[in-house]
């Protein structure tokens, strides 16, 4: 065999395997006609990829995303996972009475909660791994004490967006059973088709739309991120506001900082509480993952009763340290005065209890 065809076999065999990886189960499906006949409706469809409201460049550095992945894979940056086990809290879901206004953080994005009676998971991520390669985007050390087992039946599945670390396939997969009513973004509910979940139960959603629940809606809203698990900005990025019996809960979705949060803190008023993206962030990524400067910002714009910051303490897709993020909101937050909580995983939080106190347990891991 000569060099030549050495190389042309090795290539052919390379090309096969990275097709029929890619072709797995888990990169989803691009939208179907169900999603599509929906997709081409919206004002956010535009040459055929979803917009954000204003121009977004999604990496900003200097290299463009060549030279901000080098400096992703290959510099130094220190501190970016925690050298012991992050502190959690097991609590048992099945347990608490269907009554209790209640709400359990997972780490990064992930939530489970309770309102009049109805029950709502949020971007579950429990596989041991938020990435398409495999042992790539792995949780902290004592961070991944949740399964689908620990979860009660789901009234409400809602997904923010299809990247890895939102929308886990082995979850997803593993929920079905228990889950009665998925709400999602535009297109995003072509993946659930393709994994086997029924139509009839799936509510795909455009920016500014809602669906009823009993005694109360669920709102989709706009978020200024991007989508994608093998073609990028297909489906559409969201976030969400469940409004029941007059209680307000705001779910931000991965977001860089934007005029939406203005706009959502005066159509909807005062909101009680809001899951709102701190972590991830990058100067090179400015556009897509707000600061903490700006989720003051984002907090006050949203007119925020309560504040959870969440996209943080479970995975590393950033090079910031892991505890950057809840040290500089807490440091900020002694010139504003905003009723920001931070929370163990899997340590419950009454809804209904404003003055509930947390400590500040990431400073004794530094």
């Amino acid at each position: 065999m000569t060099r030549r065809e050495f190389l042309l076999g090795s290539s052919a065999l390379l090309a096969i395997g990275v097709t029929g990886y890619v072709n797995l189960a888990k990169f989803g499906h691009l939208p179907d006609e169900i999603s599509l006949k929906k997709i081409k409706l919206s004002p956010h469809y535009k040459n055929g990829k979803f917009q954000n409201l204003h121009h977004t460049e999604k990496m900003t550095g200097k290299g463009g995303f060549i030279g901000t992945m080098y400096d992703f894979w290959f510099r130094n940056h220190p501190d970016t996972k925690p050298n012991k086990p992050v502190p959690t809290i097991k609590t048992d879901l099945k347990k608490i009475a269907k009554e209790k206004d209640i709400l359990v953080w997972f780490g990064h994005s992930s939530a489970y909660f309770q309102l009049g009676g109805k029950s709502f998971l949020l971007d579950p991520v429990f596989s041991n791994n938020a990435s398409p390669l495999p042992h790539n985007v792995v949780p902290f050390k004592g961070t991944n004490i949740y399964s689908v087992d620990d979860m009660p039946e789901i009234d409400y599945l809602i997904i923010t967006h299809d990247h890895y670390d939102h929308l886990d396939y082995e979850t997803i997969l593993a929920l079905k059973p228990k889950v009665k009513n998925v709400v999602t973004g535009l297109g995003v509910g072509s993946h659930l088709r393709y994994w086997g979940y029924d139509n009839n139960i799936i509510n795909e959603l455009d920016w500014y739309e809602n669906i009823d629940i009993d005694n109360g809606k669920i709102h989709c809203l706009p978020a200024r991120h991007f989508s994608g698990r093998l073609f990028e900005c297909r489906t559409l990025w969201a976030s969400f506001l469940v409004e029941v019996d007059g209680y307000k809960l705001y779910m931000s979705g991965d977001s860089g900082y934007d005029d939406h949060y203005k706009a959502i803190g005066e159509k909807f008023g005062a909101i009680d509480l809001v899951l709102l993206e701190a972590g991830q962030y990058d100067k090179n990524w400015r556009y897509i993952h707000e600061h903490p400067e700006e989720f003051i910002k984002s907090s006050v714009d949203l007119k925020a009763k309560r504040i959870i910051p969440v996209h943080n303490s479970k995975f590393c897709i950033c090079n910031h340290p892991w505890y950057d993020p809840l040290d500089k909101i807490d440091e900020l937050n002694q010139k504003n005065g905003l009723n920001i909580i931070t929370p163990k995983i899997g340590e419950p939080i009454d809804l209904r209890n404003n003055e509930q106190q947390f400590s500040s347990w990431w400073k004794e891991l530094k």
